[in-house]
């Protein structure tokens, strides 16, 4: 019985030196008066990378982890149904240009017609006052005329019908080559390809999702901070993220955003007491030349502690002084 005591009391002095340790390392820093403190996680702006139109995936080019620049081609649609479209608009195009050509002649046609129409009833008439030629055959040849005038209207109208075709038949191919421009997904910025969400073959619907692209030039942790800090705190403060995966190491940062309305409301606000429960989202964002130095290490997901500077002549503290990875710092120096 006396070696089982003997063995509980070193198991659980082994757990209480483990527990305290623990507790050394993880605790929350001690702040002075005029800063904040919050956990959160790394985020970066995702882009979606999906199809306009519903087809079929003809090839991706890109893998999950890899790093595109913006107008780079991720990955093509099959366009085999347009590009027959776009043949049999352009076939259109030709055809309502011979049509136009048509309208031309025809109108040039009813012109000379109205002429030959014009000088005989001119002449009909002279000789009618001369007594040479009927009545009956004057008011023919001012029927023929009138004819030719309608018939020269109705050519002019042809005309404008047939530039109207062309014009409406070339706007036809304009838009099925930006519909196979649009077959081709480029990468809108650029990025770390994340998801890779269709395959070659596979069909989607418009919209249909097939990359997922972060922007690692925009990254930020979202924390939550209580009224009481949120009244003090400015936009543009002073930040310091501290990751979990890095602990010894404290990453300069900015205050970019703070929301208007509360995330965790009561009900009913009634109280000082409850009201002081409200929290409020705040967005910490990493300075761009650090993101360019460490862009391979940078990941989203990363969780942290965030501090930010409540009072702008607050001074840090010792521990958080900045202080980035000096392996980084080398290999890109």
């Amino acid at each position: 019985m006396r070696w089982k005591v003997i063995l509980f009391l070193l198991i659980a002095v082994a757990i209480g030196i483990g527990a305290y340790s623990a507790w050394l390392e993880f605790k929350p820093v001690d702040l002075p008066p005029g800063f904040a403190v919050s956990n959160g996680r790394l985020e970066a702006e995702r882009t979606d990378i999906a199809t306009k139109f519903p087809g079929r995936v003809s090839e991706v080019f890109v893998q999950e982890g890899d790093t595109v620049e913006v107008g780079q081609i991720l990955a093509k649609m099959d366009t085999a149904e347009l590009q027959a479209q776009l043949e049999e608009a352009k076939a259109v195009v030709e055809e309502v240009k011979h049509q136009r050509e048509q309208a031309i002649a025809l109108l040039a046609q009813r012109k000379s017609e109205l002429t030959l129409a014009e000088q005989q009833f001119e002449r009909s008439r002279a000789l009618e006052v001369k007594g040479y030629t009927p009545t009956e055959k004057v008011q023919q040849r001012r029927a023929t005329k009138m004819t030719a005038e309608a018939a020269i209207t109705s050519a002019d109208a042809g005309i404008r019908r047939a530039k109207a075709a062309v014009t409406a038949s070339i706007a036809r191919v304009a838009r099925i080559e930006e519909n196979l421009k649009d077959s081709v997904l480029i990468a809108p910025r650029s990025g770390r390809i994340q998801y890779r969400l269709a395959q070659p073959g596979e069909v989607l619907g418009a919209g249909g999702k097939v990359l997922t692209l972060l922007d690692f030039s925009d990254v930020y942790m979202t924390i939550f901070l209580p009224m009481k800090d949120i009244g003090q705190l400015e936009i543009g403060a002073e930040a310091r993220i501290v990751p979990d995966a890095f602990p010894d190491n404290v990453v300069p940062a900015t205050v970019s955003f703070v929301a208007s309305n509360a995330q965790f409301t009561p009900k009913f606000v009634e109280t000082k007491s409850e009201r002081e429960k409200l929290m409020f989202r705040v967005k910490v964002r990493l300075p761009q030349h650090i993101l360019e130095r460490y862009s391979r290490r940078v990941k989203a997901g990363i969780t942290g502690m965030a501090y930010v500077k409540t009072a702008p002549n607050a001074q840090w503290p010792s521990n958080l002084v900045v202080n980035l990875p000096e392996v980084e710092r080398s290999n890109n120096e």
